[in-house]
């Protein structure tokens, strides 16, 4: 797969599957919601304060006939309302409204009725380049990960690069430079991650490579003319970020200063999270609903398990 549009053909094709969108009373949120249905690729359940959430449909000249409503106009039960629709299995996918990251995380995480696994939970942007699909992670739920903690990082991205259709991707993990330096713990980090492929620690399989600055990860001119070679060096599916500011700013700069579309996902949690920016698009969220929705489908189809690191 190289672009969203043959995303949303691909998804168009698949079982319907419902969504609990937690603190829906957002416009844009609404008008992806309601254009998943109309394209029947999504079922919505809004949860969240009912007349805010009236309100905001009709700003946007959207009808919300035939669509579930749950009132909750307290935010913070709205979020734990939509996060116990989706574990009990009444929706497959959680999708975030209009509420903070770090209160939606926190019903995400919750110890009684959250959608833990037991593994390490990350955040995947998708971003569509020129050519192909390129992921970047973590930049919206780790803070600062260690060592441990990114290897499982990894292997989530790998997981959900594969169920994308990009097998065996090639990861880059950034730092500031691509030389190793004690006094940088990123670029240790990285040099670490790179030897743990060389031995065959992860499961699936994947390319390793870095540390890399972000020009020679993603052009082929720059890791040549700084004689940096292998096969990430230039190529890069995946770019591994040391921390969420580097992430963060890295996905928006793809969008504010790129112009790229964006998908949001959470993967490693008992089913997928949307999780995208309050402020991005009515298309951009349209098109993470209909990633949530291809990890659905293709896992039942390819019985895919989120990776293991061999120790």
């Amino acid at each position: 797969m190289k672009d969203f549009d043959t995303l949303l053909k691909l998804v168009e094709k698949h079982p319907v599957r419902k969504v609990a969108v937690a603190a829906a009373h957002d416009a844009s949120v609404i008008q992806a919601v309601d254009e998943a249905r109309r394209r029947n690729i999504a079922e919505p359940v809004l949860v969240g304060d009912e007349r805010a959430i009236r309100k905001a449909a009709e700003s946007v000249d959207v009808s919300l006939e035939d669509m579930r409503i749950v009132n909750e106009p307290d935010t913070i039960r709205a979020i734990t309302q939509a996060v116990q629709i989706v574990s009990s299995g009444e929706a497959d996918i959680l999708m975030k409204g209009y509420v903070h990251t770090d209160d939606f995380l926190r019903g995400v995480l919750n110890k009684e009725c959250g959608l833990r696994t037991g593994s390490v939970m990350s955040h995947v942007f998708v971003a569509e380049m020129d050519d192909k699909l390129l992921f970047v992670t973590d930049a919206a739920m780790n803070i600062a990960p260690d060592l441990t903690q990114k290897a499982m990082i990894l292997l989530n991205a790998v997981y959900l690069a594969n169920l994308f259709g990009v097998m065996n991707p090639k990861v880059a993990v950034l730092a500031a430079v691509e030389l190793v330096n004690p006094a940088m713990p990123a670029t240790l980090d990285a040099a670490c991650l790179a030897k743990m492929a060389d031995r065959g620690q992860y499961v699936p399989s994947c390319v390793v490579d870095g540390p890399f600055a972000l020009d020679n990860a993603v052009s082929l001119v720059a890791a040549k003319h700084k004689k940096i070679g292998g096969p990430v060096a230039g190529q890069a599916d995946i770019l591994f970020v040391p921390d969420i500011e580097a992430g963060n700013m890295l996905a928006k700069s793809l969008v504010y200063f790129g112009g790229r579309r964006l998908i949001g996902l959470l993967v490693g949690a008992k089913a997928p999270v949307v999780l995208t920016s309050r402020a991005d698009t009515k298309e951009s969220k349209l098109l993470s609903i209909a990633g949530a929705v291809l990890m659905v489908n293709m896992e039942r189809v390819l019985t895919l398990k989120v990776g293991k690191v061999h120790y």
